[in-house]
């Protein structure tokens, strides 16, 4: 008879709004996990977290928490230039790690994590949690049917795009007090040497809010794009050209006033479309909207999904890789690939290559 697996010691280095909604919520209700502990440098954040989760054990810093030897894996989502040197520090005392995106701001910062993750053979998975969206899953599936059928002929062209919109989702469920965030964190740079410095709140912003199209079309895709062409000159309405070896590829990207969620994924076949709608990233319960459309057809055909919500399937693949220290679906050595994209994308925007 199979033994009862033990339940994976989880601790949380930040109690934000996203790190409590998103995160933290989702874990403490999780079979085969405990809730051990939770890192805040709000104090008074810290405590009111803490007792709204149930969360047994409040510390002041990561560092504390880490000396806790109840924590077998860290959940860190914090500001993202002191995001780096945590996880960092986690792996390095043995502990695997979930992060948020992006998983770090250079290339050079990113292997590092993976290195150390490689060495102690933990499990390092990054905070896609698109990736783990059933819409996606279901997609994902359809996609490589169709390329090996050839039953809608081949793929002319792949569009990406990210408007925005209202990503809370009037969300509530969360304490928040008035405590300004203390300095004294370890942080690292926010872009490459080589990214001026007018541009790197820019080349930051651009990761945080951009870094899942990127990484959502090498996954649907399985291949590494060459960047073809770059207009990020415009704050706000720019383009990004990619071939994939079979196909072009677009993103376009552009922040506006909508009250809905807009954000997708269009494959074009000779014969047909697979179409891809995100949800607001809060949405509960409510997975990206899948649609095959087939030549001759007026109409095109929802596949229909039971309710789930993609940070909660990213929680439970989390829990479950950790205990078997498996390979992450958007694993710290995967999500590298989208910082590469990025500084490729860049270097062109700034006419270094």
């Amino acid at each position: 008879m199979r033994a009862e697996r033990k339940a994976l010691g989880v601790g949380f280095v930040g109690a934000g709004m996203i790190g409590q909604v998103a995160h933290l919520a989702n874990f403490v209700n999780l079979p085969g996990c405990r809730v051990v502990g939770l890192a805040e440098l709000r104090p008074d954040l810290g405590r009111m977290a803490a007792a709204k989760f149930g969360v047994p054990k409040v510390y002041g810093s990561h560092r504390e928490l880490l000396a806790d030897r109840e924590v077998e894996a860290v959940v860190v989502v914090t500001r993202r230039p002191a995001s780096g040197p945590i996880v960092l520090e986690a792996l390095e005392s043995g502990r695997h790690v979930l992060s948020e995106k992006p998983m770090a701001h250079t290339v050079e910062q990113a292997m590092k994590l993976v290195e150390a993750a490689k060495r102690r053979d933990l499990c390092y998975a990054v905070g896609f949690m698109k990736r783990h969206d059933a819409g996606v899953q279901k997609a994902k599936e359809i996609l490589e049917n169709l390329r090996s059928s050839g039953e809608l002929g081949r793929i002319l062209l792949v569009r990406a795009y990210c408007y925005g919109g209202e990503f809370k989702c009037a969300a509530t469920d969360f304490v928040m007090t008035d405590e300004a965030r203390p300095d004294g964190l370890s942080t690292w740079p926010s872009a490459p040497a080589w990214v001026p410095a007018e541009s790197i709140s820019d080349y930051a912003w651009f990761l945080n809010v951009f870094i899942h199209d990127l990484n959502i079309l090498r996954y649907l895709m399985n291949r590494e794009p060459e960047v073809r062409a770059v207009d990020l000159t415009r704050p706000n309405g720019r383009l990004v050209t990619f071939d994939f070896g079979e196909c072009p590829a677009t993103l376009e990207m552009a922040e506006i006033a909508f009250t809905d969620w807009q954000e997708g994924v269009e494959i074009l076949f000779e014969k047909g479309r697979l179409t891809l709608e995100f949800p607001s990233p809060m949405l509960r319960d409510v997975p990206a909207r899948v649609r095959l459309t087939r030549a001759g057809e007026r109409e095109d055909s929802p596949v229909l999904l039971p309710s789930s919500w993609a940070f909660r399937r990213q929680a439970e693949a989390f829990v479950s890789d950790a205990a078997d220290r498996r390979e992450p679906i958007a694993s710290g050595r995967d999500s590298v690939g989208d910082l590469r994209l990025a500084e490729a994308i860049w270097t062109r925007h700034l006419g270094r290559g």
